[in-house]
């Protein structure tokens, strides 16, 4: 078969295999947009074991998108503190405002529509008009890409735009006309749980086995075609975890770029030994009284790597740019996973 009339053929055997074999997801069963929504935002480039909680707890918060646009920023971080990519969590609320202020709190319906969001876009706006509101519009994300490429036998790189772009336009015309949201949640699930992008693709348990190019030709392990990720850069930075008088200092990091408008323990570029480290402190006007620790640490971003030298530091003095906080302060702040290792050591620091 030619690769149109494979894509047309495999939704009744895709289908089927749902009906039977669908995960169950607490976010499944429901056509509300909103629930929809926040799930489909959480779950980019973050697990599905990883979100169930952070759903549970958002939904408990913020049940609907009025909560969500009245929420307080700081709330709404802790909320999201440990998911990553905070910037999906300001763009939530962002939307929120827009469908408040602008839709009257009618959530949009089109898939033009819900473009115009915040933080929306083309993958998430099918997704949210094939199962909330029922439209024959394609989500294509990584997991479609791959089954698509596999079961066509596509050569072309998937992360061209122009590529991405033939098996957008394939899928939207072997959807079912009757079943869209079924379809889209179909092909994600095969791609999450059978035809798996690391290690050898589950073949004998995929219900488009007999018609897949990749199986007959024993190409699972070529497609599809990703073109080499850069690598990513390493940035060393000496890290400080400031101890005074039952408290620690964090700060606020700037309302643009990484992690943005998140607290952060107080840090400076490159790994500094511990003759240099008490430099920064002298620029901070603090003066170090004890010594205690010297931690090491590594986290790793999408085009970027941490690499963290720390040090646990009782100090006497101030510094206007720190806010001091004890132990329920901490907790209450949200502090992005980069800094794990050190809330963890302040975690034990503080009494």
């Amino acid at each position: 078969m030619e690769r149109d009339e494979i894509l047309q053929a495999i939704a009744a055997p895709l289908l089927a295999w749902y009906d039977k074999h669908k995960r169950t997801l607490p976010w499944r069963g429901t056509k509300d947009p909103y629930r929809v929504w926040v799930s489909e935002i959480m779950l980019q480039q973050t697990r599905v074991a990883a979100v169930m909680p952070y759903y549970a707890r958002w939904m408990e918060a913020l049940p609907t998108v009025a909560d969500l646009a009245a929420a307080d920023g700081e709330r709404l971080m802790k909320l999201w503190q440990g998911l990553g990519y905070y910037s999906r969590a300001r763009n939530l609320q962002k939307a929120a405002r827009v469908i408040m202020e602008d839709h009257g709190g009618r959530f949009p319906d089109t898939r033009e529509e819900l473009m115009k969001l915040p933080g929306v876009g083309d993958y998430t706006a099918g997704a949210i008009a094939s199962i909330a509101f029922g439209l024959p519009v394609p989500a294509v994300d990584g997991n479609v890409l791959r089954v698509a490429a596999r079961a066509a036998g596509m050569e072309g790189n998937i992360l061209d735009p122009a590529v991405r772009g033939e098996i957008r336009a394939a899928m939207s015309a072997a959807m079912p006309q009757d079943r869209p949201g079924e379809f889209n949640q179909a092909l994600m699930d095969l791609g999450a749980t059978v035809c798996l992008p690391n290690g050898a693709p589950l073949c004998g348990d995929c219900p488009l086995a007999g018609i897949c190019e990749a199986n007959r030709l024993g190409l699972q392990d070529k497609l599809p075609v990703r073109e080499k990720k850069q690598k990513r850069r390493v940035e060393n930075l000496t890290v400080y975890l400031l101890i005074r008088g039952g408290q620690t200092a964090l700060r606020k990091r700037p309302d643009t770029g990484l992690l943005a408008g998140l607290w952060e323990f107080p840090h400076v570029p490159g790994a500094l030994g511990e003759d240099g480290a008490a430099g920064p402190l002298a620029a901070w006007g603090l003066t170090a009284v004890d010594w205690r620790r010297k931690l090491t640490a590594k986290h790793v971003f999408t085009h970027v790597e941490w690499h963290m030298t720390g040090y646990v530091v009782q100090v006497r003095g101030d510094c206007p740019e720190f806010a001091w906080v004890d132990r329920a302060g901490l907790e209450a702040l949200a502090v992005p996973s980069a800094f794990a290792r050190f809330l963890k050591e302040a975690g034990e620091a503080l009494p």
